[in-house]
């Protein structure tokens, strides 16, 4: 990526290390929000942390974050950012159950890969089954992508290639130049869609043909817009609800009270959405709403993404099985002015009774 485009990204997360501090003055509450969609709203129970910095004999890690898993032949497959002094990079576990987590190896894919060197983060992992190919959509600048036949060889990936030749014009209305990242590639029976944030608050899709993909995408949209930047600000994760004609999004926001997730919902990728439930702020996950087994060692829910019930391009999450969510979470204690010294580490909630996915499960569970 350009010089240009670091010292922007560096900027954001300079402003984003502020609102993790003021974050940092608060724990999450053990009640659970009182809102309520009909009979139910979002709660969930967290686990301790399960991922975190590996040792690396080449660099100092501070921090794992960004997670993308998916559950595929017995094994849970987990892809993340890594934060150390030699920048932003990516990384890989895998584990047969949560209580294997802590022990799994960490392989840096950078250096282990064709992904090859520089600055590579925020991955998505999905297999694509039209190509019969896995492919790790993440941003190094603009939206890149990778591929492999072999989930289970973190060598094999493939060279990084950019979806986009140029960056599109409506990235730039705002401040001039194109802010784009955190992006996320979801498919329906016709068409695949990007979809990212700018921490600017504003939402985006692009599209391109189920065929032509991953060529072609085009017609770059702002989808929704945030009354401030933070109410809408990074990491959008979009599924599908299975057995349903709905898909759900998710996005993170940032407030006085910590990161915490929104949560919206439509019938098509392509059209409207509305936010799910009535809770204020319409609430998925954070400080309100988780409680902890143990000790309440996170500040927030950050980045993450949902255990899906399918690894293939639709995205699909079940809303008859409870919902579990892999998160970044910091200790309480995590002050640090630089930003990409902030001491992440990954952890699980688990959805705690109904909420307003689960009521959409139509095989009486």
């Amino acid at each position: 990526m350009s010089p240009l485009y670091i010292q922007s990204s560096l900027r954001r997360h300079a402003r984003s290390a502020v609102m993790a501090l003021v974050a940092g003055a608060y724990l999450f509450s053990t009640a659970c929000a009182t809102a309520t969609v009909g009979a139910t709203a979002f709660k969930w129970i967290s686990s301790p942390p399960l991922i975190v910095a590996p040792k690396d004999p080449t660099q100092e890690v501070y921090g794992v974050k960004d997670p993308s898993i998916v559950y595929v032949d017995g094994q849970y497959h987990v892809f993340m950012t890594t934060a150390g002094t030699k920048g932003w990079g990516l990384a890989y576990t895998r584990f047969e159950d949560w209580a294997s987590a802590p022990s799994a190896p960490v392989v840096p894919l950078d250096s282990r890969s064709g992904i090859g060197a520089g600055y590579h983060a925020a991955p998505e992992v999905f297999y694509f089954a039209p190509q019969k190919l896995w492919y790790m959509v993440f941003q190094s600048g603009p939206p890149t992508y990778s591929t492999t036949k072999d989930i289970n060889d973190p060598a094999s990936w493939s060279a990084a290639k950019p979806f986009f030749a140029s960056d599109p014009a409506v990235l730039k209305e705002d401040t001039g130049k194109a802010e784009w990242l955190d992006f996320w590639v979801i498919c329906d029976d016709s068409k695949c869609y990007l979809f990212n944030t700018d921490d600017h608050g504003s939402f985006y899709r692009s599209e391109t043909s189920l065929d032509d993909f991953p060529t072609g995408f085009h017609n770059t949209t702002r989808v929704m817009r945030g009354k401030t930047p933070e109410d809408m600000f990074e990491a959008s994760n979009t599924y599908r609800v299975k057995g349903t004609n709905s898909y759900i999004t998710l996005i993170e926001a940032a407030g006085p009270r910590g990161r915490y997730f929104r949560i919206w919902t439509t019938e098509s990728l392509d059209g409207n959405w509305r936010p799910l439930g009535t809770a204020p702020m319409n609430l998925f996950a954070g400080r309100d709403n988780v409680a902890f087994t143990g000790k309440a060692w996170g500040q927030g829910v950050s980045h993450g993404e949902m255990v899906r019930s399918s690894v293939d391009q639709t995205l699909t999450i079940d809303p008859c099985k409870p919902l579990q969510f892999l998160y970044q979470g910091l200790e309480p204690d995590a002050h640090v002015n630089d930003y990409i010294k902030l001491p992440y580490k990954l952890g699980l909630i688990t959805a705690d009774g109904p909420n307003p996915v689960s009521v959409l499960c139509t095989d009486g569970h």
